[in-house]
């Protein structure tokens, strides 16, 4: 019995199991004959060329017997197109998600997909009147992949595994680097004051034993970047470090087994181990920035009491309709927009609109998905699906910006393509130069000898290490880059857009003003704040310091105050509007007091600022920066805090939607970075080139801003910049430190004067300037 491989899948197989089609062309079973007949008939042959020597899932031939739940959980709809997001199991190179795209793209009704490789997760947009979700995910299954609902916590998942065993090839490669330097300092003495052969041959082993798992372990990933790009006709730094490792690797092996020459295990374990470190602080730094929407789930994933009759019931968000009766109890969040029937309540907006104080909603006021009900209950008419809500919108969008921001390339890579073939070309011009003028073993040596000193070590260290110091300083105090290219961003931004609650100020009531009509017991007032939970109460409560006394007929009215009684003295405190004939007029916040039906007290309240924001933005300012502020408050309250804080340009009683906007507009201009705090910046932080939250704010907006500054103080914001700029020149100085090196020390190599152990010297040389100096940034560094 013989074997054959499956034209589609390359998998071997007996061949009592062949399967031919009209061609004679072999299968291992009908879903493969079927695959391959249908991509060739459609144009898509390209798909195997593409694919080169890998192998591909088999078809599947199951259903999809739940496509209704897709509908329901999964897919949102405008009412013209559908879309959805998928995880696509099965993608696992570039070859993959090209013929996805094809496929589907060339499929009538789809009207726009895209594909994550990192993640494989997929965003697709059809016409459901063209064609239906359950064709599109056959179709999908057709072509040998298995298309799954995107499901946050697999996402995580994924990422945990990665960063787990990113860590451990990191470990191997730092134990085994450590412990071979020792070695190298010894083999390095020996040759200038002499060896016996037997320990040279020795301590060489003791390299080959270290070096070889941290070249094929933990370098395993470089070499897996390095085959990928090749097959993709690109060449970067990986296959730089690849070929530079490799090379020296299998001559030290030469040298180690002739016992001729010397062995460069150390450059070796170097050049891997320092550049892969790198590579690990962007897992790390990904863990949570690429697709986790967790928090948003657990917002969203609810239910509602929906009235039936005259009682309610627990209804899940996607089984409400227009025209339902929805009942919003203290404590509760709004999941979907509507208009108030019955009732009344103060909710929170400011982490959804960005509204400072809390808001009164009445019967025929619109009530707004992502509001808190603060006090009071309230009854209201659903005006929009689900899908439709202010709230939904803000995480399709935030969904949308996760899958699509682009990435910024790091100058490194910007160089290191044209670079890496450069050097390649010269190393076997090098070799081949000599090949036919010495030999073949010298030919060897020198253009190793290119190799090694020219080996991309110095250039790969020049962005890793500076921004791996930039990180470990910025942690220090208190700042938090999420990936190690948002440096480079921040550095290049001039314009910065402030949200104000929450951001320049501390969405914290604060008394401003207070005014007595006459004098009164303290003590009766502190009383009264003491029996309502109103921001306002508790901020004036905060104010003073008395005793409490028993009160009787304690009576809340919602939005509007409180009432008691404290012997035969009839106490109340709350708005204006709630005193009898009782006029006061102020842009602040109002809280008056009233004993006997007479306003004895009245209390200015305002949103506090931050006490460290106007130096701060004085400071931007000064260092040439266009310093703008967004905010949800209206125009009296954004004007009065603008020219406290000497800012010129500013937009009030803007929606998170409009925010974010604002933001994109700006940033098409030039690049921005956006400051906030709460759900109604999320969106924004997404829109803008860099999205910085302090580290207080909502979950949300921490989850979805590229750096967090823990202190929850804005002169990290000064230090974050100071320090990504710093950090940046520290890149540039590596990086023009590094081509001079190669520029006069490769012509060197080639010349045949510089052997391979002096090249390995200089090399490691050059990484120590460049660690140096990037080590240097810890000093220079003041904030």
């Amino acid at each position: 019995m013989g074997k054959f491989k499956c034209l589609h899948c390359k998998g071997v197989f007996d061949d009592s199991g062949i399967i031919k089609d009209g061609l004679g062309n072999e299968f291992c079973c009908n879903g493969c004959k079927n695959v391959y007949g249908f991509l060739n008939s459609n144009g898509l042959g390209e798909f195997y060329e593409r694919l080169g020597k890998e192998n591909h899932v088999k078809a599947s031939v199951s259903s999809f017997e739940n496509v209704d739940n897709f509908y329901k959980n999964y897919v949102k709809s405008d009412g013209e197109l559908s879309e959805i997001y998928l995880i696509i199991d099965g993608i696992h190179c570039s070859a993959c998600v090209w013929l996805n795209e094809k496929v589907l793209a060339n499929t009538a009704g789809v009207t726009e997909i895209s594909i994550n490789a990192a993640t494989n997760k997929a965003q697709i947009k059809w016409d459901d009147s063209t064609i239906k979700l359950i064709e599109i995910l056959n179709l999908i299954k057709s072509i040998g992949y298995n298309p799954v609902p995107y499901d946050p916590n697999k996402a995580e998942a994924r990422a945990s595994a990665k960063r787990r065993e990113f860590y451990a090839k990191m470990l191997v490669g730092v134990f085994c680097t450590m412990n071979i330097m020792w070695v190298a300092i010894a083999l390095y003495g020996g040759y200038f004051s002499g060896m016996s052969k037997e320990i040279k041959d020795i301590l060489h082993f003791a390299e080959f034993v270290l070096a070889s798992p941290v070249l094929f372990y933990t370098g395993s990933e470089f070499f897996r970047s390095a085959y990928v790009g090749l097959k993709n006709k690109t060449v970067g730094m990986d296959l730089s470090v690849a070929a530079g490792a490799s090379i020296a690797y299998i001559y030290s092996v030469y040298a180690m087994l002739s016992r001729n020459g010397e062995v460069y295990f150390d450059s070796v374990a170097m050049i891997i181990t320092f550049v892969f470190i790198g590579k690990f602080l962007e897992v790390i730094s990904k863990k949570k920035a690429i697709d986790s929407l967790d928090s948003l789930s657990s917002m969203l994933v609810n239910e509602v009491s929906v009235k039936v009759g005259n009682s309610y019931e627990l209804r899940s968000v996607n089984d409400v309709r227009l025209g339902d009766i929805i009942i919003v109890r203290a404590g509760e969040r709004v999941l979907i927009d509507g208009v108030v029937v019955a009732g009344a309540g103060s909710f929170d907006y400011s982490s959804l609109s960005g509204e400072s104080l809390p808001v009164l909603l009445a019967p025929k006021g619109v009530i707004t998905s992502g509001a808190i009900c603060l006090d009071g209950s309230l009854e209201y008419e659903v005006t929009t699906s689900f899908e439709a809500s202010m709230l939904s919108k803000i995480i399709a969008l935030l969904e949308s910006a996760s899958l699509k921001k682009p990435n910024i390339e790091k100058m490194a890579n910007q160089i290191s393509a044209k670079f890496s073939l450069t050097i390649l070309a010269l190393g076997l011009l090098t070799f081949l130069f000599w090949a036919f003028s010495t030999g073949v073993s010298n030919a060897i040596i020198i253009a190793v000898s290119v190799i090694i000193i020219a080996c991309p070590c110095a250039l790969s260290l020049a962005t890793p290490v500076a921004t791996l110091v930039g990180l470990g300083v910025g942690l220090k105090k208190g700042i938090v880059f999420k990936e190690a290219k948002i440096i480079e961003s921040l550095a290049k931004c001039q314009t910065i857009v402030f949200d104000k609650t929450g951001t320049l100020s501390k969405s914290k009531l604060k008394v401003v003003k207070a005014t007595k009509f006459d004098e009164f017991d303290m003590s009766l007032l502190y009383s009264l704040l003491s029996v309502s939970t109103h921001p306002i109460s508790k901020a004036v409560m905060s104010s003073l310091d008395a005793e409490i006394y028993e009160l009787k007929d304690v009576q809340n009215i919602v939005g509007k105050g409180v009432s008691a009684r404290y012997k035969n003295q009839a106490l109340k405190g709350g708005s204006v509007d709630f005193m009898s004939g009782f006029e006061f007029s102020s842009d602040n916040s109002l809280y008056c007091f009233s004993i006997d039906e007479k306003v004895v007290a009245v209390f200015e309240l305002a949103d506090e600022l931050r006490s460290e924001a106007k130096d701060v933005i004085s400071s931007l300012k000064a260092n040439k920066f266009k310093v703008i502020m967004l905010t949800g408050d209206n125009e009296k309250v954004a004007s009065k805090v603008a020219n406290e804080l000497g800012i010129s340009e500013f937009y009030y009683s803007k929606d998170p939607l409009q925010k974010a906007t604002i933001v994109k507009e700006l940033n098409d201009k030039s690049p921005v970075v956006m400051v906030g705090d709460g759900i109604n910046d999320a969106v924004a932080l997404s829109s803008a080139s860099v999205g910085i939250s302090l580290g207080s704010g909502a979950a949300l907006s921490v989850e979805r801003s590229d750096v967090v500054l823990l202190n929850d103080d804005l002169n990290s914001l000064k230090n974050a910049i100071l320090l990504s700029k710093m950090t940046l020149q520290t890149v540039k100085q590596n990086l023009a430190f590094s081509l001079v090196y190669n520029a006069v020390t490769v012509p060197l190599a080639m010349a045949g004067f510089i052997i391979p152990l002096f090249a390995a010297i200089s090399m490691s040389l050059s990484s120590i300037i460049v660690v140096i100096n990037s080590a240097a940034l810890r000093v220079k560094f003041k904030g």
